[in-house]
């Protein structure tokens, strides 16, 4: 698509979709301490486009949206563990890089004649509109919601529609489609799962998914250990007890990421341990290992008293 082409479209989806949205807006900027203006963010936003001008950067001329994948997984995890570490200086710089991430698609993008910076945040502002009724809504829905259980309902049945919208008589979208395939394994496993459940496909009682979990481990122990069938039988394992994370109301990505953090605080105090007694602890074999790992434990019982 040309920039000519690409503009006129840009253009009549403004006029489409843009009138709730432009109305919301007005009424946003008359309260009190509503945000203004953004020089910085504009700023920004030229930067990067300067960076692909022909007398650019080498490196950020020949970047496309593939080539760069990686960046903005590996950023949005950095992000994530400055907030882990509650270190809001680190979380901030994080932050940018998540945002140069963004602007530099929005630019690849605006480049190749697709869309641009402008109509990300437009989509995104009427889409957060559309899915927030109770705020934005009639006078009827709004106040109506009082809890973010109920929030989160009504984004569902939103998406729903959405997903309904979007779907023809010849192609009609799944249930599952919009769950992105790359979200980490135990995230994704959480989502569609409640998807299902949410369509009647669910066990009664968390009793039923630890039956489940027990009859899938027996599977997966009758199979040679290595074995690709060991392997899906172990997928289905973790399958399991996933479920049992959502019957319990954990979240089962951040338990595990909880649970490894724990792990690391834990071993670098055991090297620290180790460190101070002179010993190296490649060589200490597991019993003292066993006994090093009591000790860090012993030590985060007593600081918690």
């Amino acid at each position: 698509m040309k920039i000519g082409t690409f503009a006129k479209t840009r253009s009549c989806a403004r006029g489409v979709r843009g009138g709730h949205s432009d109305d919301v807006d007005a009424q946003t900027r008359t309260r009190a301490g509503a945000p203004g203006t953004h020089p910085e963010f504009d700023r920004l936003v030229r930067t990067i486009w300067r960076l692909r001008q022909p007398d650019g950067c080498p490196w950020d001329k020949v970047q496309t949206h593939s080539s760069i994948t990686r960046n903005m997984i590996e950023e949005a995890y950095e992000a994530v563990d400055a907030i882990a570490a509650d270190d809001m200086p680190h979380l901030r710089e994080e932050l940018g890089d998540v945002l140069e991430q963004v602007l530099l698609h929005a630019q690849i993008a605006r480049d190749e004649g697709d869309f641009d910076v402008d109509d990300v945040c437009r989509e995104l502002n009427e889409k957060l509109v559309r899915r927030h009724p109770h705020v934005f809504g009639d006078a009827a829905a709004v106040g109506a919601v009082d809890s973010a259980g109920k929030v989160l309902d009504i984004w569902d049945d939103v998406k729903r529609s959405e997903r309904e919208g979007r779907s023809s008589d010849a192609a009609p979208e799944g249930l599952l489609d919009s769950v992105p395939r790359s979200l980490p394994a135990l995230m994704q496993c959480q989502k569609i799962s409640k998807r299902a459940a949410k369509a009647g496909f669910e066990w009664e009682s968390i009793s039923d998914v630890w039956d489940q979990f027990a009859s899938e481990r027996v599977e997966f122990e009758a199979e040679e250990p290595g074995s690709r069938e060991a392997t899906e039988e172990f997928g289905d394992l973790l399958f399991s007890l996933v479920n049992v994370a959502r019957h319990a109301h954990v979240d089962a990505e951040e338990a595990l990421a909880a649970s490894n953090r724990k792990f690391r605080r834990r071993w670098a105090r055991m090297e620290e341990l180790a460190r101070e007694r002179s010993l190296a602890l490649d060589g200490l074999g597991t019993r003292v290992l066993n006994e090093l790992w009591d000790e860090v434990k012993r030590e985060e019982r007593a600081a918690r008293r």
